[in-house]
């Protein structure tokens, strides 16, 4: 079992991270990030913050920034992504998401979104797709910056490393 985390490099998407990895430090199930990338798709990668706007696309880039990015946020959390194609609908995406939380096992898969959930749901979130599934639990996070969060990032694993020891 493993909480599974949709992950594009939103502000959302961390937030969720942060929490999946501080709900695994409870559990140990293991975090797997994962991102799904219209291949070629220069303007979608753009505007999710992948690339700047002089470089062109390159796979290996995205991919290497995504997970440097999961990596910082969630050191033991694994990072797995899938290509589909340039012009993927949000539904293409979700269906690859779910199709991924069901091989991992999920127990939970923790969403950043503003509106998964919600009774009317953005076409272009892939959230409210993901949050159908009856294969796992859903934990929604709708807020980047939420009453408790440094609680729940003080209790990631990631904390307690960059901490100094007290030699007192």
């Amino acid at each position: 079992m493993t909480f599974v985390v949709p992950f594009d490099g939103s502000d959302l998407a961390e937030s969720a991270l942060v929490r999946a990895t501080a709900f695994d430090a409870v559990f140990d199930e293991g975090v797997v990030a994962v991102t799904v990338v219209p291949n070629g798709n220069i303007e979608y990668a753009r505007a999710a913050g992948w690339l700047e706007e002089d470089e062109s696309f390159d796979l290996s880039t995205i991919v290497d920034r995504l997970a440097d990015r999961v990596h910082e946020l969630a050191p033991d959390a694994r990072f797995r992504y899938e290509t589909v194609g340039q012009y993927a609908s949000a539904g293409t995406i979700t269906k690859h998401v779910r199709q991924i939380a069901r091989d991992e096992d999920a127990s939970m898969v923790v969403i950043g979104s503003e509106n998964a959930g919600h009774l009317t749901v953005s076409i272009s979130s892939i959230g409210g797709g993901i949050a159908a599934d009856d294969a796992y639990d859903v934990l929604i996070v709708r807020s980047q910056q939420p009453s408790k969060v440094e609680k729940v990032q003080a209790a990631s694993p990631a904390a307690s490393e960059s901490k100094p020891e007290n030699t007192e």
